[in-house]
């Protein structure tokens, strides 16, 4: 068995998540990855492991960050959430009262909570971006306005794969009083605050030497692993989700670096690290003092997701699956922490998200993709979690008995 260099710390009562780290590398396939928790606002896992590349095999560092796709989704919802608490927007309010050009083509009652739900019915466009268009944000809003919708808002759940952080990023430009972009709202108000290593929009003098490459999965491992319904969409060119995905491609599009730089897409090019997720979450999770966030905007947050009138069956991804807010909520397929807990996961099994019940934030980053919808690896680091966080409290509860008997 060959040896992983395994690097960084877990407080003692954590063990066990190294563990699951470990295995991810010697059972798992892992090729290098990290994992960062925040427990109650303390950092007690901070671990990082493997190579950033395959060839020619270079060490993953401390720093290394990689693109993390729809987990990106669940970083944009924060940066929402944030404006929303500072009474920029109401999610029950009309898109078009802040956005008048968005109510052509019967777009007129669509709502922000339905939209970040998935449910406006506007998971594709009939026109073909590229890095032109999606640099120039006026040409956006322009395109993003005249799109007709697939159907009646509220009636149906579709994955807005790439449509939605386009739409909240021109949504954010209309109140913020600065008219700052979702990148630039998210850099300036939540990452420099924080301290975090993670970007919307990456930008030049980020080098390649920092940045993981990844290692895509084969035909053959996607066909056994993923549901059959989502695959076989998948591969057809017609099908909602490869329409949905049209634009995925241009965060990766750079012939010179890793990853294209200067250019958002909101939901699946943000690049970074473990710890940034974690560190972004645990804000929210611990109640979100430190970013000025408002009760009110928390609550919504936890709370569970509205299904559309036709339930959480997704017309893209062909399965169920529950939105709120942006964010991706804990369902009877893809259980995640406690009920209130809110998050994303992203293609090839990166992960972040808030447990406000357990004070948890979570990130897992990877550059070996998988093909799970719900990633065996992920899936055994949050499992080592919450059966350390019962150790720690195990330990908390009888060192109570023992000053109490004192």
């Amino acid at each position: 068995m060959k040896t992983i260099a395994i690097s960084g710390f877990v407080k003692p009562e954590f063990e066990s998540v190294r563990e699951a780290f470990v295995e991810n590398f010697e059972r798992r396939n892992e090729l290098g990855a990290a994992c960062c928790i925040y427990y109650r606002g303390e950092k007690v896992v901070d671990l990082w492991g493997g190579v950033r590349n395959k060839v020619p095999g270079e060490r993953w560092e401390n720093d290394t960050m990689v693109i993390v796709f729809s987990t990106t989704k669940g970083i944009s919802a924060l940066a929402m959430a944030l404006a929303h608490s500072r009474g920029l927007f109401d999610y029950d309010e009309r898109v078009s009262r802040y956005w008048p050009e968005f109510a052509q083509q019967g777009k007129e009652k669509i709502t922000i909570r339905q939209l970040m739900a998935h449910q406006a019915g506007l998971f594709a466009l009939d026109e073909r971006l590229d890095r032109n268009v999606v640099a120039d944000l006026d040409k956006l809003a322009v395109i993003l306005a005249r799109q007709r919708p697939a159907w009646e808002e509220g009636s149906r759940q579709a994955y807005h794969a790439i449509t939605l952080g386009f739409y909240e990023s021109e949504l954010l430009r209309r109140v913020d009083p600065k008219h700052r972009s979702l990148g630039q709202f998210f850099q300036e108000e939540m990452a420099t605050p924080l301290g975090l290593d993670f970007y919307i929009r990456l930008p030049e003098e980020i080098s390649n030497a920092r940045l993981g490459t990844l290692q895509r999965p084969s035909m053959a491992r996607m066909l056994f692993t993923m549901p059959f319904l989502t695959t076989l969409s998948g591969m057809n060119p017609r099908s909602r989700l490869r329409r949905a995905l049209l634009g995925s491609e241009l965060p990766e599009e750079d012939r010179e670096h890793i990853y294209e730089r200067n250019l958002e897409v909101p939901s699946g090019g943000g690049v970074g690290t473990a710890r940034a997720l974690a560190r972004a979450y645990s804000a929210f999770a611990t109640g979100g003092k430190e970013l000025g966030l408002r009760e009110e905007t928390l609550k919504q947050l936890m709370a569970p997701a509205i299904p559309p009138v036709h339930g959480f069956h997704d017309e893209c991804l062909k399965v169920e699956v529950r939105f709120s807010l942006g964010f991706a909520k804990p369902g009877p397929t893809d259980a995640f922490g406690h009920p209130s807990s809110f998050g994303h996961p992203g293609s090839g099994g990166s992960f972040g998200f808030a447990d406000p019940h357990a004070e948890i934030g979570y990130g897992y980053v990877l550059n070996q993709m998988g093909t799970y919808l719900n990633d065996p690896r992920d899936a055994a680091l949050r499992k080592a979690m919450y059966r350390s966080i019962e150790v720690a409290s195990l330990k908390e509860t009888k060192s109570v008995l023992i000053v109490e008997s004192a």
